[in-house]
């Protein structure tokens, strides 16, 4: 097969990019767009050679995109727009709010180019898929003759301990379907810890059994945090599936990090311990990494337990019965730390070619992540779409 021409829309600090390359596809991207300046530094950083677009999408004329002659469009979060159209309260406003601008604007271009790409893959938020904006997408679609395959996919489902649930199209014009000959799309609901407890898997079945039950485990467990039984029979269960790699596998060597500037902060500890994820070395799971991981607590991303030797129950134990200090000595006790930005980096599946510019600071490295893809799940359904089946 020739080389594919690539269109990447949003193309942020260029996962997609780097999916292209994980997959083995030949290919090369002859445009990426974006408006954010510093997430273009980052991409122009990496990917010297790609040509980059800072230019809003509608203002992109058709005959701009005819003269690129891509054969296929990657499309992330469509620069998190969308995405913010649709969390929470926004949800259902979907197509009618007027940040959905530049989405329209590419729903009404595709039909009208001299060509139809071959293929299109997109990426967006759990959420989307009950969307009039994706409602929108896969009408146009069927109209210009794609088969497609919708999936919701964590990158648990491919080894890698976080939760990070996302919905994704992939389309190609051809009269076979994506993996498999229908009559129709099909939503495909792949199971993600964030949402049910992760089934045994055949490698986790053939471990040594505990002399414990899980009744006794959970038993015996102390509810230190703001959590259910059900939480943490779901956080046990996600750290026994030896099909997920430990978090020890994506951490940077200890000495080649300044470990006080990555401390959670002593104000944070005393007012949040409570809502903190926390997880060690050696958890198979970590919470997903969003763009205010370091700015913000709750949601936005696991802590790591620094000190080992430390037992996280008897810190939390009876913790309300002590003084605000008294509360602080016992939290420093664990060494509690935020991952780097190349930790992060690396669960996300960037590889280690990947780098920020030195003047990216931290807080900007993570709102950047927080904001783009994991490279491994996306490279695997690449490669789903181009297969023949």
């Amino acid at each position: 097969m020739d080389s594919l021409r690539v269109l990447e829309l949003y193309s942020g600090i260029g996962g997609m990019h780097y999916s292209l390359k994980q997959s083995g596809i030949s290919a090369h991207v002859v445009a990426a767009i974006d408006i954010n300046t510093t997430a273009n530094q980052v991409y122009r950083h990496n990917f010297p050679d790609t040509p980059l677009w800072n230019r809003t999408i509608e203002g992109i004329s058709l005959d701009d995109f005819n003269n690129l002659c891509f054969d296929m469009i990657l499309m992330k979060h469509f620069l998190n727009v969308i995405c913010n159209c649709l969390c929470r309260v926004g949800l259902q406003r979907g197509i009618d709010d007027p940040r959905t601008k530049s989405f329209l604007y590419i729903l009404n271009l595709l039909p009208r180019l001299s060509q139809l790409p071959r293929y299109v893959l997109l990426e967006n938020v759990k959420g989307f898929e009950t969307s009039s904006a994706r409602q929108s997408l896969v009408e146009m679609l069927t109209t210009c003759g794609y088969t497609f395959q919708e999936v919701m996919v964590s990158p648990t489902r491919f080894g890698i301990p976080n939760s990070r649930l996302r919905y994704y199209l992939m389309a190609k014009i051809s009269t076979e379907s994506i993996s498999s000959k229908s009559e129709d799309s099909q939503m495909s609901l792949l199971p993600a810890e964030m949402e049910s407890p992760v089934e045994p898997s055949l490698s986790s079945a053939l471990q040594p059994v505990s002399c414990q039950t899980k009744e006794e485990e959970m038993k015996d467990h102390v509810f230190y945090k703001l959590e259910t039984r059900t939480d943490a029979q779901r956080k046990m269960n996600q750290n026994q599936d030896m099909s997920v790699s430990q978090i020890e596998d994506f951490l940077e060597p200890q000495e080649n990090i300044d470990l006080d500037q990555y401390l959670v902060p002593s104000e944070v500890l005393v007012r949040y311990a409570l809502i903190l994820d926390i997880v060690k070395p050696s958890c198979r799971r970590s919470i997903c990494f969003t763009k205010g991981y370091g700015r913000y607590v709750e949601g936005t991303g696991s802590v790591l337990q620094g000190c080992l030797e430390t037992e996280i129950e008897s810190v939390f134990k009876n913790l309300d019965q002590f003084s605000e200090e008294e509360k602080l000595q016992q939290l420093q006790r664990l060494k509690l730390r935020y991952f780097t930005p190349r930790e992060v980096a690396n669960i996300m599946g960037f590889p280690k070619s990947f780098s920020f510019p030195e003047q990216i600071h931290t807080k900007q490295r993570y709102r950047l992540l927080g904001n783009s893809l994991n490279v491994v799940v996306v490279a695997r359904l690449l490669q789903q779409l181009i297969s023949k089946c």
